[in-house]
């Protein structure tokens, strides 16, 4: 899910507040001493003449706001601070030219000769110890084939092989034809030719002027964006968000959750109108906490906050704070936080922050020196440093608070904890308004429908649904998005995209029993949820669907609602008992579904006598590997025994029940065999039973399968049942 998009509109609003309402300083001081008893509002000489009064509104105009700002680099007026860093930069070059040409002269230079006698290289050719020679004019270099000491008479003998001489220009003898008696190979080319000019120079300066261009790059890019260093290693990654250049997002663009917004209002004020809350002794919440499930608008509603406030938005994810290298996730931290304050007022948005805000205690590091925990700590002594007056305000948001080390949560730091909820149906129909004001919409679309019929859907969910159904209006060649175009679009996101294989008659004959089973069970037994289309046209993984939802809103499910949820997913595997005698693998995910709910049922929300109300299960996701989770073998054998004790139940209830209404049954399927797929009305009608026939008792109205806690959740994801 794209967390930042849940709740979100894409057509930015004027919001209410802008740079122009903050109080300065002076302001706020000359206003606060106005209110206090005993103060005069003139001084004791009378007016001020109308140019003092110019001057002191001249002054109050641009004097800094209540907060400090720290690392903020002086103003360079001269030019001198850019002229000293392009000296450095050509010092640099000239330096690595010198070391350039160095290395080049060291390591490619032609390679010397031992310069020796014309009468020894004579002697050297008649000992027929020349291998080979090159001439140029009267220059001769060559080879020996044996090393020989050179001079011969002298106590400084060294070793020649390879040697060059001078023949002499008044020497009379047959030199080419005594080396071509010894055999020796004679050419007319040096045979260490030097390198034409520019080679010489592109291998001597080349890789320098290379070198320096790219300092030279990566200088001018890390000062484009604000960095410094090699390339800005240690330098954050945040990305900011101006309101004066950026898209500006408000809330005006955020709906569904009205209970947070109000929530984040008191930051918006603070950061409108900080000598308010100054004057009343009050501060503002160092941080605060967005946590909810994903897709919920965590990301979007901290940039409404910076919209509303209209000061700078920086936002990073908690991940790219980590390296492989120890360091550069304290040095990022660090980073972030001054370039905030530079900016201050302004917001900073931390997403995902159980990546690096993970408990200590549990992450298994040796020595206290692993990356993640050097970030976390960094982070927590960043927001100790706070004073209140930064006019900075740090927002995170995580998916799993639990998770988070204590540290972070304790006042001073994250102030403020906000649970972000799934929205009600009410909040539904605000946030597919927001997401449908750019798409035309045809007179036949009925967003309080819409709403009604997608509970548990989060922010992001309604806004893939708008985006879907706009790109089957196009398909279809619509010059509106019809209310087809949304229904066809919500059946691809539930129940998944239709398959296009075709199964014998007896396949499809055995899959409309199964599915009619399910939806039998849902029109008959009491509280469950309404059936809303049947289909046995294979979509996804499944050969069949039978989607069930919930018409209103609930938070909390009884154990017969439970009970009835089970009942209804082992429908399929009933009915094909009752018809065909016989089983199939077709109700696998129904199985699965059927026993987590009664797992949970035990285990986790004390629903069976026999366990007791005890929680001895630990919630999703939070299982321990090893079995290291402080129950007793035979309290899991005693959960294992209840649970099957509900599945049987729940199935002799099932196959009970079909049974009873074998006619029903059998009407169902054979429709749903003709038509393959169903829809709510159509359901009722095939099957013979009228809408509130089996009234909900007060313990198991249905509900949209979310709740504030988990259950809700864990509940309502078998709610489109397929063989």
């Amino acid at each position: 899910m794209m967390e930042e998009s849940s709740t979100a509109g894409t057509t930015p609003k004027q919001g209410a507040g802008s740079a122009d309402q903050r109080i300065p300083a002076d302001q706020a001081l000359s206003s606060s001493q106005a209110d206090q008893p005993g103060s005069s509002s003139s001084s004791s000489s009378g007016a001020q003449p109308d140019g003092a009064q110019r001057r002191s509104d001249t002054d109050r105009t641009t004097t800094r706001p209540p907060w400090r700002v720290e690392g903020v680099p002086t103003e360079n007026k001269d030019g001198k601070g850019g002229r000293r860093a392009w000296s450095r930069f050509w010092l640099t070059m000239l330096v690595l030219l010198f070391i350039n040409w160095a290395l080049s002269s060291l390591l490619l230079g032609a390679q010397t000769r031992t310069t020796v006698s014309y009468s020894f290289f004579l002697t050297q050719v008649s000992s027929r110890n020349v291998q080979s020679v090159t001439s140029t004019g009267n220059t001769i270099q060559g080879t020996f084939k044996h090393q020989v000491a050179y001079p011969p008479r002298s106590a400084e003998k060294q070793p020649v092989e390879e040697f060059t001489t001078e023949r002499p220009t008044f020497a009379n003898d047959d030199l080419f034809q005594e080396l071509q008696a010894t055999g020796v190979t004679v050419t007319a080319q040096p045979p260490n030719q030097g390198m034409p000019l520019w080679e010489d120079l592109l291998l001597w300066f080349g890789p320098a002027l290379l070198l320096g261009g790219l300092l030279a790059l990566l200088w001018r890019s890390g000062r484009m964006s604000g960095l410094t260093g090699m390339g800005g290693l240690g330098q954050s990654k945040a990305k900011r968000y101006d309101p004066s250049t950026a898209k500006r997002t408000t809330f005006a663009d955020v709906a569904g959750i009205d209970d947070v917004k109000n929530e984040v209002m008191e930051i918006v004020d603070f950061l409108r109108d900080p000598g308010r809350y100054q004057r009343m002794g009050a501060r503002i919440p160092h941080g605060v906490l967005l946590s909810g499930q994903p897709g919920t608008g965590k990301t979007l509603l901290a940039r409404a906050v910076a919209g509303e406030a209209n000061v700078p938005f920086f936002s990073i994810s908690a991940s790219e704070f980590i390296e492989m290298i120890v360091g550069v996730g304290a040095s990022r931290v660090r980073d972030l936080f001054d370039q905030a304050k530079q900016a201050a007022p302004s917001i900073i948005f931390i997403d995902e922050l159980d990546a690096i805000g993970r408990s200590r205690s549990s992450s298994g590091s040796v020595g206290g020196y692993d990356e993640r925990e050097q970030t976390l700590n960094q982070i927590l002594t960043e927001m100790d440093g706070f004073t209140g007056n930064e006019g900075v305000v740090v927002l995170a948001a995580t998916n799993r608070p639990e998770v988070l080390d204590s540290a972070l949560l304790r006042p001073g730091r994250f102030d403020r904890r906000v649970a972000v909820s799934p929205p009600d149906q009410r909040g539904r129909r605000q946030i597919l308004e927001v997401h449908s004001r750019t798409v035309p919409l045809a007179f036949d679309v009925n967003l309080d429908s819409l709403a009604s019929s997608t509970p548990g859907m989060v922010g992001a969910d309604l806004q893939n649904l708008v985006n879907e159904a706009a790109l089957l209006a196009v398909h279809r060649h619509h010059d509106q998005v019809t209310m087809a175009d949304f229904s066809d679009s919500l059946e691809k996101i539930y129940l998944g995209t239709v398959r296009g294989i075709i199964l014998p008659r007896e396949e499809q004959q055995r899959t409309a029993f199964h599915e009619s089973g399910h939806a039998l069970l849902g029109m008959v037994t009491p509280g469950a949820d309404p059936v809303r289309k049947i289909s046995i046209i294979p979509r996804g993984q499944a050969l069949g669907v039978t989607f069930q939802a919930p018409s209103t809103d609930r938070y909390g499910y009884s154990t017969q609602y439970l009970r009835g949820r089970i009942t209804g997913a082992l429908g399929g595997r009933a009915a094909e008992e009752i018809v065909y005698g016989e089983v199939t693998t077709g109700a696998e995910s129904d199985l699965e579904h059927a026993s987590e709910i009664a797992r949970q049922m035990v285990g986790r929300w004390g629903m069976s006598s026999a366990i007791g109300p005890v929680s001895v299960l630990p919630p999703a996701g939070q299982e321990s590997p090893l079995g290291l989770d402080n129950v007793a073998p035979a309290t899991k054998e005693l959960v294992d025994t209840e649970v099957r004790r509900i599945i049987e139940e729940c199935y002799a209830q099932a196959l009970s029940t079909l049974r009873d209404n074998r006619d029903h049954l059998d009407r169902l399927a054979h429709t749903l065999l003709d038509r393959e797929t169903l829809d709510e009305d159509e359901a009722y009608a095939a099957a013979g039973i009228s809408h509130g026939t089996v009234a909900a008792d007060s313990h198991g109205t249905a509900g949209d399968g979310i709740s504030h806690g988990a259950v809700a959740a864990e509940v309502m994801a078998g709610a489109a049942s397929g063989s």
